[in-house]
């Protein structure tokens, strides 16, 4: 299955880094489409971190900034799962601003969008899977619930144990 995954993972991964490139190259393009979502961010980020650049092409640069990165980390094989949440995370502002397909009039424009939508709809999905992939290893919660079955043997071995001290037996 390894050879699956990593090829797997290098071809999801090939999405975002040659965008992320490409939007970090040029930004001016999806710098329009975020000016609305930039606008907001601005005002909350100028009390919170002011000494962060706001506006548009900071917004789409640092979006793409993730995604290169995640994108980079995933097609490597390091951290596949936390690239791949935060690829995935990136991915639903950039859908939802960059391909309204609601708002769009004309039918086949509309049709393109939906499309679009649509695709960075099964990435998310494709990206949420090989998020939760633990690559046959026990998961976390799998762990955590071993590790407290045996912390509750434990206990019951120790009350055990000063039960007999304590009555003699």
């Amino acid at each position: 299955m390894k050879p699956v995954r990593t090829l797997a993972h290098a071809m999801l991964s090939s999405v975002f880094i040659t965008g992320a490139a490409h939007t970090l190259l040029h930004p001016e393009h999806a710098a329009k489409a975020v000016t609305d979502v930039s606008d907001r961010l601005t005002v909350a980020t100028e009390h919170a971190a002011p000494w962060l650049p706001t506006g548009p092409v900071a917004v789409v640069r640092a979006n793409a900034a993730v995604q290169l990165a995640g994108g980079v980390l995933l097609a490597t094989g390091r951290l596949p799962r936390l690239a791949s949440l935060a690829l995935a995370a990136t991915l639903v502002p950039t859908t939802v601003v960059g391909h309204p397909f609601w708002r769009v009039e004309d039918p086949a424009q509309r049709a393109n969008q939906r499309n679009h939508f649509l695709k960075n709809l099964s990435l998310i999905g494709g990206l949420l899977l090989s998020a939760v992939d633990t690559q046959g290893r026990p998961g976390l919660s799998w762990r955590a619930s071993r590790a407290t079955e045996r912390a509750a043997k434990k206990v019951g071995e120790a009350r055990r144990d000063a039960t007999r001290k304590l009555t003699g037996h």
